[in-house]
C-alpha cells in the first residue's frame, strides 16, 4: 500500500480499508448482539412486552399539551438524546480526533441500522439532512432526455413539484399532473391505481408519487402502482422503463413495509418526522438497478471516491448511496444518532407501531365523523390512510380552528397548500385518553 506522506490519520484508514472491506463491515455489524454496539439505546428503549406510556416517557415532550402534530419535526426520544450528547461531547472535546476515529464506525452502523428497517443493502442508501434535500438530490440529477416525461399528481408537496419543475426545465423534458381523487374521503384504491396507470404514455420516464398526503391524508397504494408500472415495463427498453419515486416521509416510520413490500425504484425521507430521529436528518434508498439514472449534484466525501481523486487508488465502483450522499461537514451528532431512532422502532416492534397508530386514527377520524359540523377529508380506512387526519369544521376558517385547539392545549396544524385544513396527527406522543379529550374539543366548536 502507498503511503500519503503527511498524512498518518488517512494512512491508517487505508490499512483498514486493507483487510476490511466496507460491505464486510456492515455485514460484521449485523452479525453482532446489539447490545455490543448500542448499549445506551438498549438501556433506554422498551421492549415489545412493555407499555405505550413506558414509550411517552422517554420523550420530553411538553406533559400540559396533547400533541397532534407530532410528525411537524421530532421530540427526540431519550436513546437519541443520549446519542447526540455522547458525540457532542466528543466533537467538542477534540473535533478532529474525534471524527478521524469515530466518523466511519458511526456512519456504518447508522447505514446498518437503516437497511434493517428499511430490508435494503446500506450501499443503496444515501445520507440526507431532509426530505427536501432528498427529493432535490434525486429528481436534481435524472437522467432525462428532451421530449420525455415526468408523470406526478396534483396532491404533492411544494418540494416535490419544484424540484421535478427545475429538473425539467434544464433537460427538455416535461411534467404532467394529474388528479387521482376529487373527494379525499372517498378516494378508491383501485380507481387512484388505475387513473395513475391509465395516464403512462410512451414517453412517460418517471413517476413520482407522494405515499402519504400531507394536504388530506390519503395514503396512496405503493405496492399495487408498482406492480401497475411493473406490466407497463415488461414491454419496454431497460432504458425507457418507468421509475417509480416516492416521498415516503409521511409513511416511514408509521407503515410496517419495507422496500421491497412497496416495489418502488426509489424512496425519499426525512427521518426527524415519524421516526423520531435527529432533527436533520433525511435518506434516499434506490433500487440497485434503477440508481444509475440519478446523478450526483454535490461531491461526495466517501473515502474511496476521495482517495482516487488524490491518485492514491485505482479506480473502483462506488456504491451509489455513498456517490449520492453530499459531502462536506454536516451536524455529525445528529447524523450518528440516527441509528438510536431506527434500533428505538425495531425494538419496540415495527407491526407494533403500525397497529398503534392506526388505532389511534381510527379512533379520531369515526369520532370525527359522527359530528355533523365537521367535514372529514381523509379516508376512514386504514388501507388508504396513514397517521394524518384532515377535516374542516363548518362554517370556520380552517385557522381559527387550529388557534382555538391551541387555547385548549391542544397542538394541531393546517396543511400548507392553497386549500386550508385542519390536521390532526396521533401519534406515540398520544393516548386514546388524548383523542377523546381531541374530539370533545372539536365537538365544542360547534357552539362557538
Amino acid at each position: 500500500m502507498k503511503e500519503i506522506p503527511f498524512m498518518p490519520e488517512l494512512n491508517l484508514r487505508l490499512q483498514r480499508r486493507q483487510f476490511l472491506a466496507r460491505t464486510g463491515l456492515f455485514l460484521g455489524l449485523a452479525a453482532l448482539p446489539k447490545g455490543k454496539l448500542w448499549a445506551s439505546a438498549e438501556e433506554s428503549a422498551p421492549t415489545s412486552s412493555q407499555s405505550w406510556g413506558d414509550v411517552r416517557s422517554l420523550f420530553n415532550a411538553d406533559r400540559d399539551v396533547i400533541h397532534m402534530a407530532a410528525f411537524y419535526l421530532a421530540s427526540h426520544p431519550k436513546p437519541v438524546r443520549e446519542a447526540i450528547e455522547r458525540h457532542r461531547q466528543g466533537l467538542d472535546s477534540n473535533p478532529f480526533m474525534y471524527i478521524r476515529e469515530n466518523e466511519e464506525k458511526n456512519e456504518t452502523a447508522v447505514l446498518s441500522a437503516a437497511s434493517e428497517y428499511l430490508g435494503a443493502s446500506p450501499g443503496d442508501i444515501a445520507l440526507t439532512d431532509s426530505t427536501t434535500m432528498g427529493l432535490g438530490l434525486l429528481y436534481g440529477g435524472l437522467t432525462l432526455q428532451p421530449g420525455q416525461e415526468i408523470l406526478t399528481t396534483t396532491h404533492d408537496h411544494y418540494s416535490t413539484e419544484m424540484s421535478l419543475a427545475d429538473r425539467a426545465s434544464r433537460t427538455g423534458a416535461s411534467v404532467r399532473r394529474v388528479q387521482l381523487y376529487r373527494n379525499a374521503a372517498e378516494a378508491s384504491i383501485p380507481q387512484m391505481v388505475d387513473l395513475l396507470i391509465q395516464s403512462v404514455r410512451p414517453q412517460t420516464r418517471i413517476v413520482a408519487v407522494t405515499w402519504v398526503h400531507s394536504s388530506t391524508g390519503v395514503k396512496l397504494p405503493i405496492k399495487e402502482i408498482a406492480e401497475g408500472l411493473s406490466r407497463i415495463n415488461a414491454g419496454r427498453d431497460r432504458d425507457d422503463r418507468v421509475l417509480l419515486c416516492v416521498d415516503g416521509v409521511h409513511g416511514l416510520g408509521v407503515e410496517n413495509s419495507t422496500v421491497s413490500d412497496l416495489g418502488c425504484d426509489f424512496l425519499v425521507a426525512g427521518t426527524h418526522k415519524w421516526m423520531f430521529g435527529p432533527r436533520g436528518t433525511g435518506l434516499v434508498w434506490g433500487r440497485p438497478d434503477a440508481w444509475p439514472v440519478a446523478n450526483p449534484i454535490i461531491p461526495t466525501f466517501y473515502e474511496p471516491a476521495y482517495e482516487m481523486w488524490m491518485k492514491y487508488r485505482k479506480p473502483e465502483p462506488i456504491p451509489p448511496g455513498d456517490t449520492m450522499t453530499p459531502g462536506g461537514f454536516h451536524s455529525f451528532e445528529h447524523r450518528w444518532a440516527l441509528n438510536e431512532a431506527f434500533e428505538l422502532h425495531m425494538q419496540i416492534g415495527k407491526n407494533r407501531i403500525t397497529e398503534r397508530i392506526h388505532a389511534l386514527n381510527s379512533q379520531l377520524k369515526e369520532g370525527l365523523a359522527k359530528m355533523k359540523h365537521v367535514v372529514l377529508h381523509t379516508p376512514l380506512s386504514p388501507a388508504a390512510s396513514a397517521g394524518i387526519v384532515c377535516f374542516e369544521v363548518k362554517g370556520m376558517e380552517s385557522i381559527l380552528v387550529v388557534q382555538r385547539l391551541h387555547q385548549k392545549k391542544i397542538v394541531a396544524s393546517i396543511t400548507p397548500y392553497a386549500t386550508l385544513y385542519a390536521r390532526l396527527a396521533p401519534s406515540l406522543l398520544t393516548s386514546p385518553e388524548d383523542v377523546d379529550e381531541t374530539l370533545r374539543a372539536v365537538s365544542e366548536l360547534a357552539a362557538s
